[in-house]
């Protein structure tokens, strides 16, 4: 088992804790594979009633996935490693989603990107006074992936639009409110809850504790939301926030001018097609991999890195502009994987 995160059964409860929180617990490959692992171990296990995740540390529960590897292979013409790595996630994350047993994530601080698809597929999704949780990866030329596209297109309204293209983040309660979260609990009660899971199992003590979280801000914002977000296309957006002369679509058209014209582009083609029926996390996460198999070797990927993690000169150089991204581009990001079968009932393996 990797140093960075501990598991273990302790009384009724399985238990998950990262433990790397220095690095903001972030996500690492072999850290996947274990928690996989233990999801598999479990799921048929009597003793455990319960499976508990949380974090060390309170500046995150996990702020993303270790992605200088990513990096570091993908600029060496190695793309395997990371659609390996990204099926693997995939598979613990559909794995998490459809769990027979309740799961129970406890999420303080930043819960980003690869913490989103660890966390908020929990049946029971616990925030608190600190708890920030988005999906920012159109800002490094990925898209919202690990499942959370299916979150996203959950969302009300266009909620899921903007918080996919944006990364905005979300306190507690606008994470309530976009359904990436189920209650808030603050965090000094969270130790005495954790121990009644292990002594008994009991659910429904955790949920008679949840109280009203503080307001946040997104419920205020909704009406302009709808508005500025309505198309399906991303020159449909940039051109209603550019049609607008209010302060928040200003700053949005800034934020969008920052990330990747094509990852934002094909954040909503997918949406638009999980739209199209009823979200599913599988649905979501085959669509998300045929956009992240490609990211390296077609997309952004690899620059939105250097710029944000490598170089950190935040002025990455995109394939396209924010009003020319090319609809044939999009469609071949999204083209199925002829040969490729991420098969997620198959149990990941190095």
């Amino acid at each position: 088992m990797p140093d960075d995160i501990r598991i273990c059964k302790k009384g009724r409860a399985g238990r998950i804790t990262l433990t790397r929180p220095r690095s903001l617990n972030a996500m690492s490959h072999d850290m996947c594979l274990a928690i996989g692992a233990a999801f598999q171990a479990w799921r048929d296990d009597p003793q455990v009633a319960v499976v508990v995740i949380d974090a060390e540390g309170d500046r995150a529960f996990c702020a993303g996935g270790d992605i200088a590897e990513l990096y570091t292979t993908g600029c060496a013409g190695d793309f395997a490693y990371g659609r390996t790595f990204w099926r693997d996630e995939y598979r613990m994350n559909a794995l998490i989603a459809a769990y027979s047993k309740p799961v129970v994530a406890l999420m303080q601080g930043f819960t980003m990107g690869g913490g989103v698809g660890i966390g908020c597929h929990a049946a029971h999704r616990v925030v608190c006074e600190s708890s920030q949780i988005s999906m920012p990866e159109c800002g490094i030329g990925l898209v919202p992936d690990v499942g959370g596209t299916c979150l996203l297109a959950r969302a009300p309204g266009r909620l899921g639009a903007y918080l996919g293209l944006t990364g905005a983040r979300m306190g507690p309660a606008d994470a309530l409110l976009a359904g990436f979260a189920d209650l808030f609990i603050p965090r000094d009660d969270w130790n005495g809850h954790i121990a009644a899971l292990e002594a008994d199992a009991d659910i429904a003590g955790l949920c008679d504790a949840a109280m009203p979280p503080p307001a946040g801000t997104l419920a205020a914002l909704r009406p302009e939301i709808d508005v500025a977000f309505a198309a399906d296309t991303l020159d449909g957006v940039v051109a209603a926030l550019r049609a607008s002369d209010t302060d928040f679509a200003a700053r949005t058209l800034k934020t969008l001018e920052g990330n990747a014209p094509l990852a934002m582009a094909c954040t909503l083609a997918i949406l638009e097609r999980l739209n199209d029926g009823t979200p599913s996390v599988p649905r979501a996460l085959e669509l998300e991999y045929r956009c992240t198999w490609r990211a390296m070797e077609h997309g952004d990927l690899i620059e939105g890195i250097r710029a944000a993690i490598i170089d950190r000169d935040r002025a990455p150089v995109w394939k396209h502009r924010l009003d020319n991204v090319p609809p044939d581009a999009v469609a071949r990001m999204l083209e199925p994987l002829s040969g490729i079968n991420l098969d997620l009932e198959q149990e990941s393996s190095r």
